[in-house]
């Protein structure tokens, strides 16, 4: 059975971490997408389910930063990798690592959000 652990404290946006399944999620919002997207892996719609994986971003040999998205899964009838953020706010931070992640990895990072399930 899944256990949650909801935070008191918020972060600067408002959002309470989550735990749920050994993982610390930023938000409420992105502790259900989490859920959404562990019904759609059993349903075999999705594979590969992965939380929180670790993207170098390098140019030129040199390592710029990490980016850390929220999800990473394939699609089983296109059998492409996806590479979610669950996001309330887009932050100049993300917006760069968003544009550096893109030219490094030739795909870009979906965004999804509590409004609009996908962007």
């Amino acid at each position: 059975m899944s256990r949650i652990n909801w935070r008191s404290r918020g972060n600067k946006y408002g959002a309470r971490k989550v735990k749920l399944d050994g993982y610390t999620f930023d938000s409420q919002g992105e502790a259900r997408r989490y859920g959404e997207l562990k019904l759609l892996e059993k349903q075999g719609l999705i594979l590969a389910l992965k939380v929180h994986p670790r993207y170098d971003l390098s140019v030129n040999g040199h390592k710029v930063c990490a980016y850390v998205a929220d999800f990473e899964y394939q699609n089983m009838g296109l059998l492409s990798v996806h590479v979610e953020d669950f996001k309330g706010v887009l932050s100049p931070m993300f917006k760069l690592k968003r544009k550096l992640f893109k030219a490094i990895y030739g795909f870009d990072i979906e965004i999804v959000t509590a409004s609009k399930r996908r962007k």
